[in-house]
C-alpha cells in the first residue's frame, strides 16, 4: 500500500512539474542543449533532470534489480492507461516452452482488423509487457489495429538465439491463428522499440528469407540492429541522454556473451547480405540516441533494396520516447506519428 501511495504521489509530482509554464520548466531543466547540430526537446531535457534527481539507470545491478527498477519507475513516465481498449491474455505455443502474450483490442475495431506483432525494448534483459502496457494501447486506439505485445525470453537466462527464436514464433502464431485473433492474415505488421525493433527486423528477415508467410510491414523504432561497431552516435551520445554507452554494453554482454558471433544477421540484420523483397518499414530514430546512426544505416539499406520506407528523425528527442506519453506532449507528438505510418501501412 505505502508503494502504490508513493508511486501515485511521484506521478502527480512528475505531471505537477510538467505542467508548469515554460520558464519555469525551462528553470528547472538548465540551459537548453544543443549538440550535432541539433536541439534537445524542453520536455526530454526536463525528463531527463528529473532522471538524475531520481538516480534512475537501466543497468545497474544484477538483471532482476534492473527489471524491478524499471517497473518501479515507469509510472512517472507512462501516463494512465489509455482506453478504451480491451485485452485478452494469450499463450502462444512455442518449441521451448509457452510464450505469454497480451492482445489489444480498441473498442469498435471491427474484425478482421490489422494486426501489429510488439515486441518490447529494453536490451534483451530488461522491460515486459507491463513496461510498455501503455504504449501497446496508444498503437492499439490510434493506428486502428490490434496489438499482439509478447513475453518473449529475456537474456542472461535465456540468451541469444532464444528472443529471435520467440519473435518469429510470435509472428508465425499470429499468421496461424489469424481467424481466431480476429485478424486479417495479409496486414499482420511486426514492431518494436530498441531491441524490440531489433526483433522486429530480424523477424521480417527470417520469414522473408524462409519464402512462407512475412510481415506485411516493420515499425522499427529507434532500433538496434548493428551489435558489431561502435558508430558515432555512440560516441556523442553515449552519456547523459538516458540511455547510455555503460548500458549498451551491459545489455549486449548479457545477451550476446563471450563465443557468440556479434556479426550473425539474427543479432546484426544491418549486416544482411541480401535487403530484397521486405516489408515495407517506418523507421524512426532519436536525434540525441546512441543508436541513431545505426538506424539510419538500415533505412538506406532497405531504401537502397528498392524497400519502400520512411526515414524519421526525431532530432530533439532522446532515446525510449515511446514510453514516455505521460508527460509533456512532444513524446505523443512523435509516437503518433508512428501510429500514423502503422496505420497508413496496413491499410488495405
Amino acid at each position: 500500500m505505502a508503494t502504490s501511495l508513493q508511486s501515485r504521489v511521484e506521478a502527480a509530482a512528475a505531471q505537477l512539474i510538467f505542467g508548469l509554464p515554460e520558464p519555469l520548466r525551462r528553470l528547472i531543466a538548465g540551459r537548453p542543449i544543443r549538440l550535432d547540430g541539433q536541439e534537445l526537446a524542453l520536455d526530454a531535457q526536463l525528463l531527463l533532470r528529473l532522471q538524475q534527481l531520481n538516480r534512475v539507470s537501466m543497468s545497474a545491478g544484477t538483471p532482476e534489480v534492473a527489471r524491478q527498477r524499471i517497473l518501479d519507475s515507469g509510472h512517472l513516465v507512462s501516463g494512465k492507461p489509455i482506453e478504451p481498449v480491451r485485452t485478452q491474455e494469450i499463450v502462444i505455443p512455442a518449441e521451448h516452452g509457452p510464450l505469454p502474450a497480451t492482445l489489444y483490442v480498441p473498442d469498435g475495431l471491427p474484425s478482421p482488423s490489422p494486426l501489429l506483432v510488439f515486441f518490447h525494448g529494453g536490451g534483451w534483459v530488461v522491460g515486459s509487457r507491463a513496461s510498455h502496457d501503455n504504449t501497446a494501447r496508444y498503437f492499439a486506439k490510434h493506428a486502428g489495429v490490434r496489438v499482439l505485445s509478447v513475453e518473449y525470453r529475456l537474456a542472461p537466462e535465456h540468451p541469444f538465439p532464444a528472443a529471435p527464436e520467440d519473435a518469429v514464433a510470435a509472428f508465425d502464431y499470429a499468421h496461424t491463428k489469424a481467424a481466431d485473433l480476429g485478424v486479417d492474415p495479409d496486414r499482420i505488421a511486426v514492431g518494436g522499440d530498441s531491441a524490440g525493433g531489433n526483433l522486429a527486423a530480424v523477424t521480417a528477415q527470417v520469414t522473408t528469407a524462409r519464402g512462407g508467410p512475412a510481415p506485411a510491414f516493420q515499425l522499427l523504432l529507434y532500433p538496434g540492429v548493428d551489435a558489431s561497431t561502435r558508430r558515432r552516435s555512440r560516441e556523442i551520445f553515449g552519456s547523459g541522454f538516458f540511455l547510455t554507452d555503460a548500458d549498451m554494453t551491459w545489455f549486449i554482454d548479457h545477451y550476446a556473451p563471450a563465443g557468440v558471433d556479434r556479426t550473425d544477421p539474427r543479432l546484426s540484420p544491418l549486416l544482411t547480405e541480401d535487403f530484397t523483397g521486405l516489408p515495407p518499414a517506418y523507421v524512426a530514430t532519436a536525434g540525441f540516441d546512441p543508436l541513431r546512426d545505426e538506424g539510419e544505416e538500415y533505412a538506406a539499406k532497405l531504401r537502397d533494396a528498392g524497400v519502400p520506407v520512411t526515414l524519421s528523425r526525431q532530432r530533439d528527442l532522446i532515446h525510449g520516447y515511446v514510453n514516455f506519453l505521460g508527460v509533456g506532449r512532444r513524446f505523443r507528438e512523435a509516437t503518433s506519428e508512428a501510429a500514423g505510418a502503422l496505420r497508413v501501412g496496413l491499410r488495405a
